[in-house]
């Protein structure tokens, strides 16, 4: 395949990015779980139905508090996921067709997604469904798009392909994001209820993720997996079989071990600070709504921009130095938090600038990091390993900031301490030999990463 053939085939890799990232802006982030709240609470007889009723509801036969809902439904729907995506990973690298099982996925995930237009009144139950079900297939979506990477693109070429997908992902998600909150805010101006104007949200992510999914379905093109180790039985069976050897045989790559362990400390700690932003923003710092909303869209727009710098500068000094990098500055970041004065709101807006600029150039050099650290053939099943370190351990730093604030009352200490997953993250990078690495796993050292 010449350079112009791959450059278009990312070009049109970058769509799914654009395509997925809205759902988990628009639902995971901002609109579901406040809306899921509110229709658990008035099932529960809460007479606000807002995030302070501690009424229950049940589901499988447990008594959850109606405030507590949306947390449990993410994290089981994380744990599930956890277990799955290495399954998954297997059968797509045995598949000749993996953009099949990207789009199979992300379209089965929408037409989930868009059931959640139906939760209103107290009909919790089939929001509940919808958006776990949504929430394991976007998972299961992301191995095989992962996977496509790494037979799109040279090894020079992956820190800059990674870095345009997820900067395409932060322009799209914040632009339907954007939409949806000026429709929400002056629902009354379109003559909507506030409810209607979250569930046309709602809807509007899975119809978005659907459609654009189409893009790159139709571009990219189907490649045959390589180096594959025989294993009896059918397609089925062998997958599982292949799981089994992956998880021995990942002793055997150290320096590949070493930074799924750093990535699971220091992707934990963005996370938790994207997750606690608001919540800091309007209980400690007193800003309001409206302040709230803005630097939401800010960090979204900031993250596009940031996305595209980190990846020009790997282009120099590689993704690896970066990636260290941006862990102590995710380090200052917190302590620069700590610090903030209440209803500040330019300082507060300028904390939120470095954290897009450093979010999205962590994130998409991680992506193209790691897949120097993958064997040829696997990248399905080890792309799945990285989704599930990041998935089943996504609770951690929630339940670290959760239980700070309650021993001390302080939403400033609580942030604080989620800079001890950036120093362990940081720690593991340190111990990480980017060449050993990249070489044990049979792929060409790029000529930033050789110069460490």
């Amino acid at each position: 395949m010449t350079a112009a053939d791959r450059l278009a085939q990312q070009k049109a890799w970058n769509w799914y990015d654009w395509a997925n990232s809205a759902f988990f802006t628009t639902v995971l982030s901002v609109m579901f779980a406040p809306y899921m709240i509110t229709v658990a609470g008035k099932a529960a007889g809460c007479v606000d139905a807002d995030e302070t009723c501690s009424k229950t509801v049940e589901l499988l036969g447990l008594h959850l508090a109606a405030g507590s809902l949306p947390s449990y439904l993410t994290s089981f729907a994380t744990i599930a996921s956890a277990f799955l995506l290495p399954v998954v990973g297997a059968f797509v690298d045995r598949s000749h067709h993996k953009k099949r099982h990207m789009a199979g996925y992300a379209w089965a995930g929408a037409a989930f997604g868009s059931l959640l237009f139906f939760l209103e009144g107290d009909n919790w139950q089939l929001g509940a469904v919808a958006v776990v079900c949504a929430s394991i297939l976007a998972g299961c979506s992301l191995v095989s798009y992962y996977a496509i990477l790494v037979d799109i693109s040279t090894e020079e070429e992956r820190d800059r392909a990674s870095s345009r997908g997820w900067a395409w992902g932060y322009l799209g998600g914040g632009v339907l994001l954007a939409v949806n909150l000026v429709m929400f805010l002056a629902h009354d101006t379109f003559g909507l209820s506030e409810g209607l104007a979250v569930r046309l949200s709602l809807l509007s992510a899975a119809v978005w993720w659907a459609a654009f999914t189409i893009i790159p379905f139709v571009k990219l093109r189907d490649y045959a997996p390589r180096n594959q180790v025989g294993v009896g039985g059918s397609v089925w069976t062998s997958s599982f079989g292949q799981l089994l050897r992956t998880l021995k045989d990942l002793r055997n790559y150290p320096m590949t071990l070493t930074f799924l362990v750093a990535y699971l400390f220091y992707n934990d700690g963005i996370q938790t600070v994207i997750y606690a932003a608001a919540t800091y923003g309007e209980k400690q710092l007193k800003f309001g709504t409206s302040v709230l909303i803005g630097t939401i869209l800010l960090i979204q727009f900031v993250a596009f921009g940031g996305a595209l710098l980190f990846g020009r500068l790997a282009a120099r000094h590689g993704a690896y130095r970066l990636i260290k990098a941006g862990t102590f500055a995710w380090m200052v970041i917190v302590v620069v938090a700590l610090a903030l004065p209440e209803k500040n709101v330019a300082l507060f807006l300028l904390v939120a600038v470095a954290i897009g600029v450093v979010m999205g150039g962590t994130q998409a050099l991680s992506r193209s990091f790691f897949s120097l650290l993958i064997p040829r053939g696997r990248e399905g099943e080890y792309f799945a390993l990285y989704g599930a370190a990041e998935r089943g351990t996504s609770w951690f730093g929630t339940l670290v900031f959760g239980l700070t604030f309650q021993i001390t009352g302080s939403y400033r200490p609580a942030i604080l301490a989620l800079i001890v997953f950036f120093v362990l993250g940081a720690v593991f990078l340190a111990r990480l030999d980017p060449v050993r690495g990249i070489r044990e796993a049979g792929n060409a050292v790029p000529e930033p990463v050789a110069g460490v």
